[in-house]
């Protein structure tokens, strides 16, 4: 949730406007910069990812989720610019923008565990 709130303030904030090269696939809203899409898919994505793979001992099965993880982020960005929705450049800050986020909550939630405040995975 907070992930959406962050990626629509800085469309607000940019308020760049869509690319109007090509009709668009799919409606579209909201301005471009940066893409929401590609941002909520890197944050659910990415943090799901490694808290599965934080689950399980076998480091082929930890890769493949995270390797199922960063394809899936990459077909979403890549749709939204075959959409004509979006500029590579939108994408690319969407994915920056979403794995920083990403990484920050893994990190409260590191911060959290040897806290105890939260428990750590067995």
């Amino acid at each position: 949730l907070s992930g959406l709130v962050l990626s629509t303030m800085l469309k607000y904030f940019f308020g760049r406007p869509r690319p109007d090269v090509v009709p668009h696939l799919s409606p579209a809203a909201l301005a471009s910069f940066p893409s929401g899409h590609s941002m909520l898919s890197a944050i659910v994505y990415l943090a799901l990812g490694t808290l599965l793979a934080r689950l399980v001992s076998e480091m082929r099965l930890k890769l493949y989720i995270l390797g199922m993880a960063l394809t899936l982020t990459f077909l979403v960005g890549a749709s939204r610019i075959y959409a004509g929705v979006h500029y590579p450049s939108d994408v690319l800050a969407g994915w920056t923008a979403g794995l920083v986020w990403a990484v920050l909550c893994w990190l409260a939630a590191r911060y959290l565990q040897e806290r105890g405040s939260v428990e750590k995975p067995d």
